[in-house]
């Protein structure tokens, strides 16, 4: 280590030396200006974080990629009993970050702000069990139809349904949404579900519509159904089961009825910063490549919603 320590020295001497001289000449002076292009500490930090040169600038030099999410959504993103910022989507963003040579920053916001937070630039990017819909690339509001703002870009990666839950062992008579007619449902307001509960209202028999609930995060949705005060919850399938095997000790709630609605999870980015949505998309593909995804996915018992590359905007 000496030796090469000695050496390095020497040759920095060098090329000091040969600048100096070169002040009176441009062509020298613009060669000691390249010096630092192959120096070891750029090639190493290459090496560590080979997409970082894919990112725009201005987040390459902050070092951090600020992400609006809704921390409250087991196992997908939540507190853990320390208060940390754990789940699915943190450690793939950990893993998206050393690719890219930034840290993710997961930031708490309401589920139905967060796109609303990348219009405004507060985040540089939303990961929060979004589902990629054409309405949401399109900045259509679902309900009304109506064009609410620019939309997003999609990197999509992880596909999940959305599944119905009660108390155990009171179903409600309930294995499918047409069985929510003339009963109350408790959902996360801004979702899949909460649309989903709001289009099939709409088919049931004169007074026989879906009481429909809403809450600023599952968790809440899920302590009203705990209580007594709904008939049924609903969430993305991977929430939901995990609810099911934590809540209570596994004693809460059970899932009613196949999931449906399958569709992907995306990472929203801004209209318009098509850098930074190659570059998570460049770091999702090479995660995926490396098996680094998978062991993340395994680790939250979620497999079968893996992907197998990084599509942009595949959500229909």
């Amino acid at each position: 280590m000496t030796a090469s320590t000695t050496r390095r020295t020497a040759a920095k001497s060098r090329i000091a030396a040969v600048c100096a001289i070169a002040v009176a000449g441009t062509m020298l002076l613009a060669a000691c200006g390249d010096q630092t292009k192959n120096h070891p500490r750029n090639n190493a930090a290459s090496t560590q974080a080979p997409l970082a040169d894919l990112l725009p600038a201005e987040i390459r030099d902050k070092g951090t990629i600020k992400v609006g999410s809704d921390i409250a959504y087991p196992p997908v993103e939540f507190k853990d009993k320390s208060g940390n910022t754990v789940g699915i989507d943190p450690d793939i963003g950990a893993a998206l970050g050393k690719q890219l040579g930034v840290t993710f920053e997961f930031q708490n916001g309401t589920f139905d702000t967060l796109i609303t937070g990348l219009r405004s630039k507060r985040y540089d990017l939303a990961m929060s069990s979004m589902t990629d819909t054409k309405d949401r690339q399109q900045g259509i509001d679902s309900e009304t139809g109506k064009k609410v703002g620019e939309g997003v870009d999609f990197v999509d990666y992880f596909n999940a349904g959305v599944s119905i839950y009660t108390r155990k062992g009171d179903d409600q008579g309930i294995s499918s949404w047409a069985d929510l007619c003339g009963k109350k449902i408790a959902v996360q307001r801004g979702t899949v579900s909460n649309d989903l509960a709001k289009a099939e209202s709409k088919k049931c028999p004169a007074g026989k519509s879906i009481a429909i609930e809403t809450f600023d995060n599952d968790l809440e949705a899920q302590t009203r159904l705990r209580s007594g005060g709904a008939d049924a919850g609903s969430s993305d399938f991977p929430v939901a089961a995990y609810a099911v095997k934590t809540s209570g000790g596994g004693k809460d709630f059970q899932i009613v009825g196949e999931q449906v609605e399958a569709a992907p999870y995306g990472i929203a980015v801004a209209k318009g910063n098509d850098q930074l949505t190659k570059a998570v998309q460049a770091a999702l593909d090479a995660i995926i490549k490396s098996g680094e995804y998978n062991k993340i996915i395994s680790k939250w018992g979620v497999e079968a919603g893996a992907v197998t590359q990084a599509k942009v905007n595949g959500g229909s």
